[in-house]
């Protein structure tokens, strides 16, 4: 029996230089998309930022729509809607139309928001966004499974509201709530049976809290009459692959410098670690994976040991590498990552080992086989266009066989 297959994505803040064009950049997002989807990958997921310049999607559902007419089969995710920023009812009527539109592909991703400069700018308390998250997304999972709603709160109200279109997928679309290092993504995921989206999970601190984090959230939705599934708890983190790991360095240092100072000194989130070389840090602290498909098979399978399983690994994509350089790590990672952890070659494995194994049996039946043909030509025809190492073969089909 075969165990559960892993899955693979993105998740697409997404991280472009305030150098390049923007259309161009968000051009590229789009192209990236389709290029996963030729490689079998099951997800990718798409920010709401606001400011800074670098996180250029401000609608990851804009981003959506044109991404869902240019693919098939591919599952596309708001990663994360921020709740605070939208009227509920809104926003809910937004993801159940592309959930129409989609014919069931579209995942919604909710967090609190991300940067703060986003929340100033709508005069959101900061100190409020991780309450309000809360609030909306209570009535938000009501209203997207086609309930009526009335809520008053201080920030915005509902009096019988309801989605005008039964939702496409039942009971609702994918909900997943992002969570980092604190326990408040994975408690409310828990309270509400959602999937749980670990953001940075190859950095040190979230790394170290994968399992923690986990048992908070199962021990919330035990609380609230829930269950937590793991095939609906995805960890992002970075790499960047290619086929040797000095290769694969030298592909980053092409845009690491930049990213690294969009984290350091605009956005200021503590993802990078210090160090005199930002790749040798990246790459010993574990934040990232900078080599070969043998290296980031070895971290996906320890985060599978620090977590105890989870469903989907996403690529926290990046532009660190030139865009044929990165369009080939994915490919590295879906020819030679995926097979190891969606059991894809145990039976082509297993039937090379066996007629392996078999060969001797497998040839003489094969060399008998032709000697019997050749036997038979003979009689029929004699020997003078018969090849003389023909010779061995017509006796080896005449020796009696053993029992």
């Amino acid at each position: 029996m075969f165990g559960p297959r892993l899955r693979f994505g993105a998740f697409i803040a997404p991280f472009h230089p305030v150098d390049e064009n923007p259309t161009l950049a968000l051009e590229r997002d789009l192209e990236l998309v389709e290029h996963m989807e030729r490689l079998d990958y099951d997800e990718a997921w798409f920010g709401e930022h606001h400011s800074a310049g670098y996180e250029l999607i401000a609608s990851p559902e804009l981003f959506i729509a044109a991404a869902a007419q240019r693919t098939k089969r591919i599952r596309l995710g708001t990663g994360v809607s921020s709740l605070p920023y939208h009227h509920p009812l809104m926003l809910a009527d937004r993801i159940n139309q592309l959930d129409h539109m989609t014919r069931g592909r579209v995942m919604f991703g909710v967090g609190p928001g991300a940067l703060v400069s986003d929340a100033f700018m709508m005069g959101i308390p900061v100190a409020k966004q991780r309450d309000r998250m809360d609030e909306a997304l209570e009535v938000l999972i009501r209203l997207m499974r086609g309930e009526e709603v009335t809520h008053k709160s201080d920030w915005f109200e509902l009096w019988q509201a309801r989605l005008q279109m039964t939702p496409y997928s039942r009971p609702s679309v994918e909900i997943a709530v992002a969570s980092q290092v604190s326990p408040t993504g994975a408690r409310a995921a828990g309270r509400h049976g959602a999937g749980l989206l670990s953001l940075g999970a190859t950095g040190t601190a979230a790394f170290n809290a994968l399992a923690s984090n986990w048992n908070i959230a199962c021990e919330q939705a035990a609380e609230h009459g829930q269950t937590m599934d793991r095939s609906a708890w995805r960890l992002v983190g970075p790499m960047h692959i290619a086929e040797t790991r000095e290769q694969a360095m030298a592909d980053a240092r092409f845009g690491l410098e930049k990213w690294i100072y969009y984290f350091k000194e605009i956005a200021n989130l503590p993802i990078v670690p210090e160090g005199p070389d930002p790749v040798q840090a990246l790459i010993d602290s574990g934040t990232a994976v900078i080599g070969t498909p043998d290296d980031a098979a070895a971290r996906i399978q320890q985060l599978v040991d620090q977590s105890g399983g989870f469903g989907c690994f996403l690529l926290m994509d990046h532009n660190w590498a030139p865009w044929e350089a990165k369009k080939r790590s994915y490919e590295l990672i879906a020819r030679y990552v995926f097979p190891k952890f969606q059991q894809l070659n145990e039976n082509r494995q297993a039937s090379m080992d066996w007629v392996g194994a078999n060969k001797g049996e497998f040839t003489g039946q094969t060399m008998a086989a032709m000697g019997a043909r050749i036997a038979q030509h003979i009689a029929e025809k004699g020997a003078e266009n018969i090849r003389p190492e023909f010779a061995a073969l017509v006796a080896g089909a005449a020796a009696p066989k053993k029992d």
